[in-house]
């Protein structure tokens, strides 16, 4: 069964997940599956097979939909108040020997380790993460900006996420930013705001991708002092950008 937890005094289920590497080649493990930016086309085809072979899947309800015609098995789907519930109950379908996978947005090694994480500690096999294609990997390629000279932080995740603002905060300038923001606390603007807080230049060019590989895509391209006037304010109304966006801030 799932344990409770509090982001906020611990343990968070993200440390529990990355505390030791994978069991190596696992009898009927549970699959973690990142499912892409819900694009079927950005699915991979063994991400596909891992939701398709299993009895059970299990993920937040958004994130099941876009995958929906590939799920051959039985779907349990949550939010945020029964996730503790839900989760129990896939466990208790893979305890009784069903074969059963997770569903996660993007790649799971991209701020989904505490989902993870929760699922870990609710099943008794071991958790096989199958990495699938993030949206942030799509808006580095979108901004052209390589890997190897970006400083990636995702805020999209609950509890403090202050050491990754610090983060942010100290490469400004010196290297890209790819940045994952939380709805609605910490959205493009108010990132663009502490930026220029800690001194980064005003003129620095920021690129606010939303909805990516969709039909609905779009890009906003400008500077980091005119996205900082999107600040503040932490319901949708407060920000004109999507809660599926990417901030991406390009050095001079």
């Amino acid at each position: 069964m799932s344990d409770d937890y509090d982001l906020d005094a611990g343990p968070d289920p993200a440390a529990f997940a990355a505390a030791s590497p994978e069991v190596e080649s696992p009898a009927d493990p549970v699959a973690a599956v990142g499912i892409g930016p819900g694009n079927p086309d950005y699915l991979t085809p063994r991400g596909e097979r891992a939701i398709r072979e299993a009895d059970v899947v299990v993920g937040f309800e958004t994130v099941v939909g876009f995958v929906d015609e590939v799920i051959e098995g039985d779907a349990l789907t949550c939010g945020y108040r029964d996730e503790s519930e839900t989760l129990d109950r896939f466990a208790e379908r893979v305890a009784d020997g069903e074969s059963g996978t997770a569903l996660l947005m993007g790649d799971p090694n991209h701020s989904g380790y505490q989902f993870v994480g929760k699922v870990q500690r609710a099943v008794d096999r071991p958790v096989a993460i199958v990495p699938g294609i993030s949206s942030l990997q799509v808006a580095a390629s979108r901004a052209r900006t390589p890997m190897e000279a970006t400083t990636f932080v995702t805020l999209h995740k609950s509890g403090d996420v202050t050491p990754d603002l610090d983060r942010l905060r100290d490469d400004a300038g010196r290297r890209h930013l790819l940045v994952l923001p939380r709805p609605y606390d910490w959205m493009p603007g108010d990132i663009a705001a502490e930026l220029l807080d800690a001194g980064a230049n005003p003129s620095l060019e920021a690129l606010v991708f939303e909805h990516l590989t969709h039909d609905e895509e779009a890009r906003t391209t400008t500077t980091l002092d005119e996205l900082a006037s999107h600040a503040g304010g932490s319901e949708p109304s407060s920000t004109p950008f999507s809660d599926l966006s990417v901030l991406a801030v390009r050095t001079a």
